[in-house]
């Protein structure tokens, strides 16, 4: 039987169909005590205590509808948000997502969204819960996630010390050179995937918080950029080894400086517990000292990069 709304837009279907459609592409996880329908979902919190973050995804800034199908664009905006719950030691339970629809957008596109933020959720056991859908000449994609640290402490951005040591999660700069690939033209291929869809090592987050990490965050700025806002907001230094950085396959070591969007993880170990980071598959790429700034290992600033909106 033909699909009665094929090549259906979000202005056709109206608001109440659209979000019915959304909706069936989704299910719930046993954390999901209530899902979409009413007011407001309730889902549950082991812990006691709920992480949350939020991100907004725009057509042209962040995405490409050119470059990238809406199943990608799913799959990266839900990653950004479960990324920075793994950044700080927790694992993500549920997530919210907001959508500023076009009235031309096509339903089909929804439907591709949909598929992508749930499939990149379920990678973590998380569900989409609810949101809200508004027309709007920009299409938008916000994402609120909510997670459970499972009785561990958040591990902050300010708790580094001197002495301790930097290490990152392999793969730095994958999605900057996918970024070069397709400014050049490269549409498809595995250096343009790790761009359109990057995969967080979401298992590690917990793992250093148990661990003893003492700082750590999401890499989604840039190395530098990042660990410059790490050592800020712990009011230290850092010699970074730009030689030691493992970098992803055909990134360059500028990618890995200043590559974004990669979403691995970037923290700080006292020297100890070097060994057992790097058994997690870490590497160790700088020292934290005394002092403010990130520089090399003769102690000269890295010229600036990273992404920035202003």
């Amino acid at each position: 039987m033909a699909d009665a709304t094929a090549g259906a837009t979000a202005r056709s279907l109206g608001e109440d169909a659209l979000v019915a459609r959304v909706l069936a592409r989704l299910s719930a996880g046993p954390q999901v005590l209530l899902g979409p329908g009413d007011d407001a979902a309730v889902v549950a919190a082991p812990d006691g205590r709920v992480v949350a973050t939020t991100d907004l995804a725009v057509d042209g800034v962040h995405f490409r509808r050119d470059w990238c199908s809406a199943y990608d664009v799913g799959r990266k905006t839900a990653a950004a948000n479960l990324a920075d719950v793994m950044a700080m030691g927790g694992t993500a339970t549920a997530l919210l997502v907001g959508l500023v629809a076009p009235p031309d957008l096509p339903a089909v596109w929804a439907d591709g969204l949909a598929d992508g933020l749930r499939d990149e959720a379920a990678l973590v056991g998380a569900s989409v819960v609810g949101g809200d859908t508004v027309r709007g000449e920009l299409l938008v994609v916000s994402v609120t996630a909510l997670g459970d640290l499972a009785g561990r402490r958040p591990v902050l951005r300010s708790g580094a010390g001197p002495g301790d040591v930097v290490v990152v999660s392999p793969g730095l700069g994958g999605s900057g050179a996918g970024l070069r690939a397709l400014q050049d033209g490269v549409r498809s291929g595995p250096v343009v995937e790790r761009h359109l869809c990057p995969t967080p090592p979401y298992a590690l987050g917990p793992a250093l918080a148990e661990l003893g990490a003492t700082a750590m965050c999401d890499l989604s700025d840039g190395l530098l950029v990042d660990l410059g806002r790490l050592c800020a907001a712990s009011r230290v230094g850092v010699e970074l080894d730009a030689a030691a950085l493992p970098l992803a396959p055909a990134a360059t070591r500028d990618d890995g400086l200043h590559g974004g969007e990669d979403h691995g993880v970037l923290a700080t170990v006292p020297l100890g517990l070097l060994a057992q980071a790097e058994e997690l598959g870490l590497t160790g790429v700088g020292r934290v000292r005394e002092g403010s700034g990130v520089v090399d290992l003769d102690g000269r600033p890295f010229p600036e990069g990273g992404w920035r909106h202003y």
